[in-house]
């Protein structure tokens, strides 16, 4: 198991793990305390995911209360990797209840949650730096001309967005090239076998502009693991899921029945159900990256084993058909079937221009 072949980050140089070290838990302090875990406790996981070969670490100033940051700051520093990890933090939660500047996207917070930021990581700089949610509010050439700055001052490398509308990454992203300004190179987003929604309208605006996706919960908070049972309003089982209210999502009929053809691929290939579906998301068109977290060294090491295998093209016929979320309103009208009903009917028309190569994954 390794993870030392590398891929590049959306139109960019940037060389990266094909799984993200997730660090929402690194700390036990704020929103995240419920699953939060000590320093001592997060070293072995962290070496376990360098020994692997991994170099995508990603945390953001909001996890457990800026505490992920400070730690993961002390154990980069310790084992001496500073230059080899892509280090990658996020702003936009506040950080002063009650300051109207201390939160949103705007120029002042940004900078100011930068600065915050290099501080608790002990460093001058972070290689990805991502506006964690859009705020509604804020300009996106502010954010952009922002962006560019901070790359100018040479206190980030790149850029990138996390959970915004797809209108708005696409105006970013053109706003930057038309005005020479520093591009965004990662699109952040909830991806999983259960959540495939951004596949409507994210995930092609990101490969025909340059953002490479990194998905976050790609076992859906756990609930991938088949360790839980419907009962009720609230799963049963060992995990925060259990816990009413904590994934903030309502469990369907539909994402129960998923976990079968999930369980029946997992025990053809003899690998687990939460392998499967970590599998099916890093080899998704577009993905980069799937970011993933664990509460010890052991669970890390069985989630990145997960790139051990490949998926059988009638196996992943299976999921992706259990899993399909099927177009709605207008968006059913760019479908191949209904266009070669109504636009070419009678006329085989390809979708892909003359030259067009398949996606090619470099590393």
């Amino acid at each position: 198991m390794t993870l030392d072949q590398y891929y590049l980050l959306g139109r960019s140089g940037l060389r990266v793990s094909r799984i993200a070290l997730g660090t929402m838990n690194f700390g036990t302090g704020g929103f995240h305390a419920a699953y939060g875990k000590t320093e001592d406790e997060v070293r072995p996981i962290f070496r376990e995911y360098l020994d692997a070969g991994g170099n995508f670490v990603d945390t953001a100033d909001f996890y457990t209360a800026g505490e992920s940051e400070t730690i993961l700051g002390r154990l980069i520093a310790e084992a001496k990797v500073r230059d080899r990890v892509v280090l990658t933090t996020k702003y936009t939660n506040s950080v002063d209840p009650g300051d109207p500047n201390a939160g949103g996207n705007g120029r002042k917070h940004l900078i100011r949650a930068l600065e915050a930021s290099l501080r608790r990581l002990g460093t001058d700089h972070v290689d990805l730096f991502l506006l964690h949610t859009w705020d509604r509010v804020t300009p996106v050439e502010e954010v952009m001309r922002t962006f560019d700055d901070l790359v100018r001052a040479g206190k980030i490398r790149y850029a990138g967005l996390s959970d915004v509308p797809a209108w708005y990454a696409a105006r970013a992203q053109s706003f930057a090239e038309a005005n020479a300004l520093t591009p965004v190179v990662n699109l952040q987003l909830p991806y999983s076998l259960v959540e495939r929604t951004i596949e409507t309208e994210h995930v092609p605006m990101g490969r025909h502009l340059g953002l490479g996706v990194t998905a976050w919960s790609p076992l859906a908070g756990g609930f991938l693991t088949g360790k839980y049972r419907p009962t009720g309003e609230t799963p049963s089982g060992e995990g925060r899921l259990s816990d009413p209210g904590s994934s903030g999502k309502s469990w369907t009929d539909r994402d129960w029945a998923l976990l079968k053809p999930l369980e029946k691929v997992a025990d053809e290939l003899g690998v687990t159900m939460a392998q499967v579906a970590i599998n099916w998301v890093t080899t998704q068109p577009g993905v980069a990256a799937a970011i993933v977290g664990a509460s010890s060294a052991d669970q890390l090491g069985k989630s990145m084993a997960a790139l051990d295998f490949e998926l059988p093209p009638d196996l992943r016929a299976l999921l992706d058909e259990a899993s399909a979320v099927p177009p709605e309103s207008v968006y059913r009208m760019f479908t191949p079937e209904y266009q070669n009903w109504v636009i070419s009917p009678g006329v085989k028309v390809g979708d892909k221009p003359a030259g067009y190569a398949p996606e090619v994954r470099n590393w």
